[in-house]
């Protein structure tokens, strides 16, 4: 009985060191390059921003229009439009899939903290009821970033529109 014991502990550990044999395969190479990294580095905000707005600008830079159905070597230039229900990006591409310019437009999302220090010390007693976020991005020009606010303040309507350092426009 003892050498049966023995006998099957020795053969359970001997089993899986031969069930381990490792197979080496050579795979294909893969080019990983960031075509549109200049748009996401020049459109962060440095601070935290609506989650929905960061998603749709990672999938307007990950887009890729050589793999799109309507890609055409002819035409040089594709204007997509991506849409959520709190804004949208209508963006233009180039054939090789660099983004040359973008508008954007969201609608009441997290304000940059500049711009809500700003209107609490010019205007105090209002508050934000809405709010819109406008970007313009151009690949050579740069990018602008305005803020219309509409402010309440009892019956009293006020409307002001703010750059993203809290500057009134």
């Amino acid at each position: 009985m003892k050498k049966l014991l023995c006998g099957l502990f020795i053969l359970g550990l001997t089993i899986p060191s031969f069930a381990q044999i490792v197979k080496t395969e050579q795979l294909s190479e893969v080019t990983v390059y960031a075509t549109n990294y200049k748009y996401l580095n020049s459109i962060d905000t440095g601070e935290e921003a609506s989650i929905p707005v960061e998603m749709l600008r990672r999938k307007v830079a990950s887009f890729n229009v050589q793999d799109s159905e309507f890609y055409q070597d002819d035409y040089d230039l594709y204007r997509i439009n991506f849409y959520i229900p709190e804004g949208k990006i209508l963006a233009a591409y180039d054939k090789d899939g660099k983004i040359l310019r973008t508008a954007e437009r969201f609608k009441d999302i997290n304000l940059p903290t500049a711009v809500k220090e700003a209107v609490l010390d010019r205007f105090p007693e209002w508050t934000i009821t809405k709010d819109i976020y406008l970007v313009h991005y151009h690949d050579k020009k740069g990018v602008s970033k305005k803020y219309k606010l509409k402010l309440e303040n009892g019956d009293k309507v006020l409307r002001v529109k703010v750059d993203e350092k809290g500057n009134f426009l």
